[in-house]
């Protein structure tokens, strides 16, 4: 490694703050209690260094090491000694290295190699159920972390009986696992044992380091191989021939300890500011959610104002993250249904004569036979009120507030959306993310003919009666300019509301935070994938209603409130990408050299 090369590899490992500032979305579950972000930084910083280690540019080239050509020879006279005792089989001559096949230069004394020569890969001794003790180790691909290839758990033959055959390793051995090789596992074992045959045991030849060869299947090159060489499409696999032929770099002896120690060390350094940056960040979100706790249990709008300003002067440093956002979105939701985000006015009719004439209306709609006569709902306890109500307010049940309640219909539909105008049914995606989305739906056949009563229109209140536990009865309002020739499905409900009362307060109290729990805990369904809530448990979800100038002034500060937020987690997200970006750019440049 020459001057310039060590200083740009130093410089690339000491911009800690871009390493430590990168953070990135998971696709699945993730980090943390918000469970979607994982530290992009950290993880493209170890990937930084495991691509420099194999690359002789992590420490420096000592002259006085004995070369790697002495070490491939050493490992080519122990394999051919191998194979002439019948421990291992003959293998196939590997085609020469030529110079157009090496992807990179090598430092002095380094040589390429391809895993076939280094090792003798795929030969594997194996074993039987009979062949083994109780206190055998038997390992499976499950007992490894993928990415770190931790050992998560070390289980003997004594609790893991097995019939089929396995591969048996020696303490020493670097242990492979081929089956969907970008999952990353790759041990030394520490004591013998029996694994998988999904695991190659590879067998360590010449005094190659067994820790050195480890960090080269690690390693991003060696990654992108194996991936790009799998077969199977459920169950990708890196078979032996392409394994054989994967080119590794190798470096004297010497330093592949070296590099195995300095590795070690950096990868710890990387565990602690990973370590540091959870605990920031667990710390942040603890913070954020005690102050808009104290938003929520202030004893009134003037009382929450007063805390809002407090938490205001701390904005920039409180609400820095996406999830923060969610929670403030959470907060104002919460706050709105509580009477808490705007002053009550004593000059409001209160929400006692607007239910009475609500009553009334069902009465002379079912009476002159407009309506089917709703069955009666239970009174409303004190147990089931979440919280205080402020002057002027009433607790009703939402099917109190309903003229009336349906379902939609599900037909056997085309898989694809509608084109033009012509008729589709809704899917449930339709009215589960917050907005209004008529692009999600199925087109209805030509041989079936449309039900036009179960088209949607502007102003109706649609929630979902089936979906995942985190969006079953979520709901939203048709907003004016529909498009029209698009009906319910099954799973969708359709509430009818008088029109003097706001539909926008009605939807965003359904999705409150005390609303999502009551969900959650009278929905049906044994997965969390799919849960169901019956028409009559929404009927039951009790509901404050303010006075209906109220209703309106709430929706119009959420409405304002929540496009502040967005517009904060766009910044968010942008900011998040630059600094990806940064990672990735610090990162190729220290590789290009």
């Amino acid at each position: 490694m020459s001057k310039t090369e060590s200083s740009k590899t130093l410089a690339a490992i000491d911009h800690l703050d871009i390493w430590s500032g990168a953070w990135q979305k998971k696709a699945g579950t993730g980090r943390g209690r918000n469970g979607k972000l994982t530290p992009y930084g950290i993880q493209k910083l170890r990937e930084l260094i495991l691509e420099l280690a194999v690359r002789g540019r992590l420490v420096p080239q000592d002259p006085n090491d004995e070369p790697a050509s002495v070490l491939l020879e050493k490992i080519a006279e122990e394999m051919a000694r191998l194979v002439k005792v019948g421990k291992i089989r003959k293998q196939k001559k590997l085609p020469e290295i030529n110079e157009e096949q090496k992807p990179f230069g090598l430092p002095e004394g380094w040589a390429w190699a391809r895993l076939g020569e280094l090792t003798p890969y795929g030969a594997s001794e194996k074993a039987e159920a009979a062949d083994v003790s109780e206190d055998t180790w038997v390992l499976e691909l499950e007992d490894i972390e993928k990415t770190t290839s931790a050992l998560l758990k070390r289980v003997r033959f004594s609790d893991r009986k097995f019939k089929s055959t396995k591969n048996r390793f020696s303490a020493g051995d670097v242990l492979y696992g081929k089956l969907r090789p970008y999952l990353d596992k790759v041990l030394v074992a520490d004591e013998d044992g029996v694994c998988t045959t999904e695991i190659i045991p590879i067998k360590v030849l010449g005094g190659l380091d067994s820790w050195f060869l480890r960090l080269l299947l690690k390693s991003p090159d060696f990654i992108r191989y194996a991936n790009e060489s799998t077969h199977g499409m459920n169950l990708p696999r890196l078979g032996t021939d392409k394994a054989r032929l994967a080119l590794l770099p190798v470096p004297p002896l010497a330093e592949q300890h070296r590099i195995v120690d300095k590795v070690d060390e950096l990868m710890a350094l990387c565990d602690r500011l990973e370590q540091e940056q959870t605990d920031s960040l667990e710390a942040h979100q603890t913070l954020v959610e005690t102050l808009l706790r104290t938003l929520t249990d202030a004893p009134g709008a003037e009382a929450a104002q007063q805390a809002w300003t407090r938490i205001a002067q701390h904005f920039d440093t409180l609400f820095t993250t996406e999830h923060s956002i969610d929670q403030l979105k959470q907060t104002i939701l919460q706050l709105a249904v509580m009477g808490k985000l705007v002053p009550q006015d004593p000059n409001d009719e209160p929400a006692s004569v607007l239910l009475e004439r609500i009553a009334k209306e069902k009465t002379r709609l079912v009476k002159e036979g407009k309506i089917k006569k709703q069955k009666k709902l239970p009174d409303i306890m004190e147990g089931e009120k979440p919280f205080e109500l402020p002057t002027g307010w009433e607790w009703t049940r939402l099917g109190d507030l309903s003229l009336q309640s349906e379902a939609g219909w599900s037909p056997k539909c085309l898989t694809h959306p509608r084109e033009g105008d012509g008729w589709a049914v809704l899917k449930v995606s339709a009215v589960t993310w917050g907005k209004f989305n008529p692009n999600e739906n199925k087109a209805l056949p030509a041989n079936l003919s449309p039900r036009s009563e179960y088209e949607v229109h502007p102003g109706d209140f649609l929630i979902s009666r089936a979906n995942t536990a985190e969006l079953v009865a979520k709901a939203v309002v048709v907003p004016d300019g529909a498009p029209k020739k698009l009906m319910m499905s099954d799973k969708i409900i359709r509430l009818v509301f008088p029109d003097e009362i706001d539909h926008g307060y009605l939807s965003l109290a359904n999705g409150s935070p005390y609303a999502r729990k009551y969900y959650l805990q009278v929905a049906g369904g044994t997965s969390s994938s799919m849960k169901n809530v019956s028409r009559e448990q929404i009927r039951r979800l009790v509901v404050g209603v303010p006075p209906l100038a109220e209703q309106h002034r709430i929706v119009a500060k959420v409405d304002e409130l929540m496009a502040l937020c967005d517009a904060l987690k766009v910044r968010i997200q942008e900011t998040e990408d630059t600094r990806v970006r940064l990672a990735d750019a610090v990162a190729a440049r220290a590789v290009a050299g």
